[in-house]
């Protein structure tokens, strides 16, 4: 099991709990999971002697950029020198990850954004480092700094003592100047897939004593769109919510998810445009008490697998999904942000099974002049062909859906006979 970076006595009566993404945080580079890019690049550039004099870590939160500041702060004024092995358990390594490093100093940009200590900042850069080889600058959420602050900033920056390495963090880069930027080598961070989320909890319930599911992991690596510290907190609630065993069905009961049938009999009744059923399975969700806003992406990421599934070749037959997909997409805040969220889950669900039963002006053109032509016998034998090449990708409950739905818009377009 991994340890904690420093141990420090408590008093009696205080809580010695410590959550995981704090027990399990990085200490090393190759902890660092799902940022391979950015581990080779920082540790090629301290084996050959080119580290930056500034840096710009941006991402979404949970990804490993503060965390990626320490561990780089750490390397550099590693004991004997700069090395990529540093001993996480030496004096300093530990002093940078408890914060109370003299030569490494955090700073947050939320808290700290005018001009007067952005100044400070600068004198201080001046003064020789206590006792590390570099003075490091770590400032987290820097796009809070005001322009003013951003703009006393831009000489030193540009051109900082020899001893002084600045490594800015946020997760808005758009809000950061250009001048601040073009100073910077930039490093964008990325969620972590699901898989790799997914590897990560098993490792930690593992060593932890924790029983779960395969699907439970599956369910918390979605959960947290790809943030680390968000899928370790998720589940450290779930330890503390089922103990020591935690199955996928907890997962859906503690967050308010929908179970894998109810996505799929909501796809299946938008599909067959069942009007009916779909008012039906929305009640079901309303009692309970599931997030309908989350309901309704899980729709979205499923239905989008299989449209991924079916684009082989030209992908002649897809339109269908395609406007359900623009109809989820387009409504679905409304669910989260309207006033009755039942009411606006329903009509968000029966919008995208009346898109899913129109179809556009310009296939229905292209199936009239291939009728005028005599072709339509032959297009439809063509698409017999083209599903069978493709029907091994899809469920079969989609295949009979599409090819139903197909059948029935050539029947209609067939002149009288």
């Amino acid at each position: 099991m991994q340890k904690d970076f420093i141990e420090k006595p408590l008093k009696k009566g205080q809580n010695q709990y410590r959550v995981i993404a704090l027990r399990w945080r990085p200490r090393t580079f190759k902890e660092i999971v799902g940022q391979d890019h950015i581990v080779m690049t920082l540790t090629n550039a301290i084996k050959m002697d080119r580290v930056a004099h500034a840096y710009l870590f941006v991402g979404p939160r949970g990804t490993g950029k503060t965390t990626t500041a320490r561990l780089l702060a750490m390397a550099l004024n590693a004991s004997g020198g700069s090395s990529v092995d540093f001993n996480p358990d030496d004096e300093i390594s530990c002093s940078i990850a408890a914060g109370s490093c003299l030569d490494v100093i955090e700073i947050d940009g939320a808290s700290n954004n005018s001009v007067e200590q952005i100044r400070d900042l600068r004198e201080e850069c001046r003064y020789a480092p206590v006792s590390c080889k570099y003075k490091i600058y770590i400032i987290d959420e820097v796009h809070m700094l005001s322009n003013a602050a951003f703009n006393a900033l831009l000489k030193t920056l540009e051109e900082p003592p020899a001893h002084v390495k600045f490594i800015f963090a946020t997760t808005e880069a758009h809000k950061v100047l250009p001048t601040i930027t073009s100073r910077c080598q930039r490093f964008s961070f990325r969620p972590v897939p699901v898989t790799i989320l997914a590897e990560k909890l098993f490792e930690i319930a593992k060593n932890e004593g924790i029983k779960i599911s395969e699907g439970a992991l599956i369910t918390i690596a979605h959960l947290a769109c790809g943030g680390v510290r968000d899928a370790e907190s998720i589940l450290d609630r779930m330890v503390t919510f089922c103990g020591d065993e935690i199955t996928v069905e907890a997962v859906n009961s503690a967050y308010g998810l929908a179970d894998k049938n109810t996505i799929d009999s909501i796809i299946s009744s938008i599909y067959y445009g069942d009007y009916k059923k779909l008012i039906k399975i929305s009640h079901e969700i309303s009692s309970q008490n599931c997030d309908m806003y989350r309901v309704l992406c899980d729709v979205e990421v499923k239905i989008h697998e299989q449209l991924e599934n079916i684009l082989d070749g030209d992908g002649n037959y897809p339109d269908r999904m395609v406007r359900i997909l623009e109809e989820i997409h387009r409504s679905k805040e409304s669910v989260r942000t309207g006033i009755s969220e039942t009411i606006n889950f329903e009509t968000t669900l029966l919008k995208a099974a009346e898109r899913g039963q129109s179809r556009a002006i310009d296939a229905i053109i292209q199936d009239l002049r291939a009728l005028k032509s005599g072709h339509a016998e032959n297009q439809s034998a063509a698409f017999d062909e083209d599903f069978e090449k493709k029907r091994s990708r899809l469920p079969s409950d989609v295949q009979s859906i599409l090819k139903e739905g197909f059948r029935a818009q050539i029947s209609i377009l067939k002149p009288d006979e």
